[in-house]
């Protein structure tokens, strides 16, 4: 596996790979992604597979707080999920974020996506908390908008 940063010639890989994500990840355009391909690579690294795309994570380091980045997807191919390439790209992302002297990264799921969850604490994320409690789950109302409430996970770096 080859961890790189996200390039404009991977962008319909990256489109056929979020689409795989349903229903908890949707791909963008690809005007979002050669947005990201072109602002914020260095915290948007891609998994290649014999030059195949396995996987990929795009994430921000906030401008108003940047001692903080922020996943907002993360994507293994169905083929080549249980093999590590999600630990491998929140890996590069932390290591970036490091580099940063961030101090915490933070992702949000939806509170029904079990099998997030127990990847995000697996990789030493906790739950943040929230207002309430979804499927036995924190989560903080609305977060991403009217009726999207969403468990928030973080790790201290």
């Amino acid at each position: 596996m080859k961890i790189t940063p996200l390039r404009i010639d991977l962008i319909p890989q990256i489109l056929a790979l979020m689409d795989l994500g349903a229903p908890y990840v949707k791909a963008r355009t690809a005007s979002d992604y050669w947005l990201y391909a072109t602002l914020f690579s260095s915290t948007c690294p891609t998994a290649l597979i014999n030059d195949e795309l396995a996987g990929a994570v795009i994430a921000f380091r906030s401008q108003d707080a940047p001692n903080e980045v922020y996943i907002q997807d993360v994507m293994a191919h169905p083929d080549h999920r249980r093999a590590g390439i999600a630990q491998a790209l929140i890996g590069h992302v932390r290591d970036q974020a490091t580099a940063w002297n961030c101090t915490r990264i933070y992702l949000t799921s939806e509170p029904e996506n079990t099998a997030a969850q127990a990847t995000w604490e697996s990789m030493g994320f906790s739950n943040a908390g929230g207002d309430r409690i979804v499927n036995g789950v924190p989560v903080i109302a609305d977060f991403k908008g009217p009726g999207k409430d969403r468990a928030v996970y973080q790790l201290s770096i």
